[in-house]
């Protein structure tokens, strides 16, 4: 849970560091900028934008049952971030799965990509789609899928 944190942690520090050494030298202004900037970066690279995670094992049950893809994802990766963010409100309609927050689902990911650990994959009725358009993840989420 802890390594999911490191980045936007690393982002506040730093953020922080660069502030305080502006306010030192008379600039109170751009050292709140700066922080802003950091702070904002650090809310994109967190888990808190992504929706709520569950356990590998409880996704595919309600996907088996719902018919909703699984998203396997982890923070601090571009490529989730963008899939998550071009999804918008329909995100929330998938099973959204933390790979650095459970094993099963980390294990899933390398079954599908030979042996790495490559997100975003998305699961849509059992078949593994690594990286896939964000349009199409989408479509996959409309009633006539």
């Amino acid at each position: 849970m802890t390594r999911t944190w490191i980045l936007p942690t690393l982002f506040v520090l730093c953020g922080s560091a660069i502030a305080t050494g502006l306010v030192f030298s008379g600039s109170p202004g751009e050292a709140a900028a700066l922080l802003l900037l950091f702070v904002l970066l650090a809310g994109v690279n967190s888990p808190l934008i992504f929706p709520r995670s569950i356990g590998a094992l409880e996704a595919q049950r309600r996907s088996a049952v719902d018919g909703r893809p699984v998203v396997y994802w982890r923070p601090g990766c571009k490529y989730c971030m963008r899939l998550r963010i071009r999804l918008g409100r329909g995100a929330r309609q998938s099973h959204w799965v933390n790979i650095w927050r459970d094993p099963a689902g980390a294990a899933a990911v390398r079954s599908a990509n030979d042996g790495y650990e490559t997100v975003p994959t998305v699961v849509v009725r059992g078949q593994p789609f690594t990286n896939p358009d964000p349009e199409w993840v989408r479509e996959q989420l409309s009633p006539s899928a």
